[in-house]
């Protein structure tokens, strides 16, 4: 379990033959867990304190639109369809939902997905998810070459 979470609200679930949950979360906000409490229940329960998010205090576009044409590049680099993350990139949505949601849908690396959450600079998250963005396009033109 690591020190920083996401939290939200379960907006679906599906019980599995074995007993177990498939749960869709819609994520609202990021926690630190301060302690884990007793419980017997096969879930943890914590007591946590909400994180604020650092609002960019500068022009954000360019970091912004590196994200929106490195997905494009990923998408084609994929065969997949170049809307496919349309919903995540939309114009109108606070920088750091875009950074989340790009960051959940595309990034393969759970450490970077954690270092990604962790990171409450929403500036410093965007620059990050660009760099990281490029690299994982460059790293899969290299390895069809």
């Amino acid at each position: 379990m690591h020190p920083v979470a996401g939290a939200g609200e379960i907006v679906s679930w599906e019980r599995l033959a074995t007993g177990r949950y498939n749960i869709l979360v819609k994520g609202e906000w990021r926690i630190r867990i301060d302690s884990e409490r007793p419980s017997d229940t096969l879930y943890r329960i914590v007591t946590a304190q909400k994180l604020e998010e650092v609002a960019p205090t500068t022009d954000v576009s360019a970091a912004l639109h590196r994200i929106r044409n490195a997905c494009g590049r990923l998408l084609q680099a994929l065969d997949r369809p170049s809307d496919l993350l349309d919903t995540a990139l939309a114009e109108g949505q606070a920088p750091g939902v875009i950074a989340d949601r790009i960051a959940a849908a595309v990034v393969p690396d759970s450490t970077l997905r954690q270092e990604l959450l962790e990171t409450l600079d929403v500036t410093r998250r965007l620059e990050r998810l660009g760099a990281a963005l490029d690299q994982l396009v460059n790293e899969l033109r290299r390895g069809r070459e």
